[in-house]
């Protein structure tokens, strides 16, 4: 994990207002939820009284759950009220920001203990979904992280899928140009296109370390032809094919009027969550741009499932700068993102 960082975490539409939603990210469990009025909220599933999970789900019970963002309820679990999230076990009530409000025992006129809080995370809401703060807090923090290229205009269609591996394992699988005529043989790979020349990768520091990673694909039949590095090919005068937003935003540049983006999402050390949103404006009508989306969504299944399978049996779990893989050329996206990465988590151990 990079510190000190917005991470996608979930899709807005899975928290609604007046619900609790028991999901697993950075290792940790957690709950997010929102008051009748909307606002929002991602709290340690634990009460800080007596270490109770508001989601009323035990460790044992629900860790496979948990990857599936199970909505949770009944008596065993906290509830809404006020504005606040009372515990099950005592009543004690925490708000958004998990200061508690209300310890029933000490009567209702007592004012709680001022440190007395539930850990919570910073979250916003952006491009359809919910953000998360990873790292110390701040009195300001860094813009929200999301690609220009994409404006308004589209119609958006997402769907979610648990991965059995490391977040870092499923957003390299997205800079990996080498593996499409293999894995994809019968979809987005097709035409034996084995040979890789460059990738040509250019980074854009961004505020905050929420850099922006942007490539140009060049892949051909194998002639007899060299490939050509990436020093020896041409500038590109073309937008980028992929591009990728520090810490787990990927955007495939398809065509300007669709978009796919993806969200790698940290669940724990051999779990992660992948949110897929495909934005299209080529047929926006309302009779047709449902069955369009529909379609979409579809192939989009289809395809990261060809890539699941595989992905999901790369040992380790995690990728590392100096993992012991012997990487080649076209491996170009994939080194860069790693030196990336651990530059910024060697800063944010520096920092004082």
């Amino acid at each position: 994990m990079i510190p000190n960082m917005w991470y996608v975490i979930l899709a807005s539409r899975e928290v609604k207002a007046g619900r609790m939603v028991a999901v697993r990210r950075f290792g940790e469990k957690l709950v997010a939820w929102r008051t009748p009025e909307g606002a929002l909220s991602l709290l340690a599933d634990q009460c800080p009284h007596r270490g109770v999970a508001f989601s009323g789900k035990s460790e044992a019970h629900d860790r496979a759950a948990l990857t599936r963002n199970l909505a949770t309820g009944g008596p065993a679990a906290a509830r809404i009220q006020d504005g606040c999230l009372v515990c099950p076990f005592h009543g004690f009530a925490f708000d958004t920001v998990g200061k508690c409000r209300a310890i029933p025992a000490n009567g209702k006129t007592a004012e709680p203990p001022r440190g007395f809080k539930a850990k919570s995370y910073p979250v916003r809401e952006a491009n359809g979904f919910i953000y998360a703060w990873y790292g110390e807090t701040r009195e300001e923090y860094p813009p929200i992280p999301w690609f220009e290229a994409i404006g308004p205009g589209y119609s958006v269609t997402t769907f979610f899928d648990p991965w059995a591996t490391h977040y870092s394992r499923g957003l390299e699988n997205q800079l990996d140009v080498v593996h499409l005529p293999f894995v994809h043989h019968n979809t987005i790979g097709r035409g034996n296109a084995t040979l890789v020349h460059g990738p040509v990768v250019r980074l854009e520091p961004r505020p905050g370390g929420h850099d922006l990673m942007n490539l140009w694909v060049r892949n051909e039949k194998d002639r007899g032809q060299p490939p050509l590095r990436a020093a020896e090919l041409p500038v590109p005068e073309r937008h980028p094919f992929l591009q990728f937003l520090f810490p787990n935003l990927w955007h495939n540049w398809i065509t300007d009027k669709l978009r796919l983006v993806g969200a790698f999402v940290p669940v724990d050390e051999g779990h992660m969550m992948l949110y897929l949103q495909t934005h299209q404006k080529f047929l926006t009508a309302p009779l047709l741009r449902g069955p369009v989306d529909l379609m979409l969504r579809y192939m989009n299944l289809v395809i990261e499932r060809q890539d699941k399978r595989i992905v999901e049996t790369q040992a380790p779990k995690r990728s590392d700068l100096k993992g012991g893989e012997q990487l080649i050329p076209g491996d170009g996206p994939i080194i860069e993102y790693r030196r990336r990465r651990q530059s910024l988590i060697d800063a944010a151990r520096r920092s004082p």
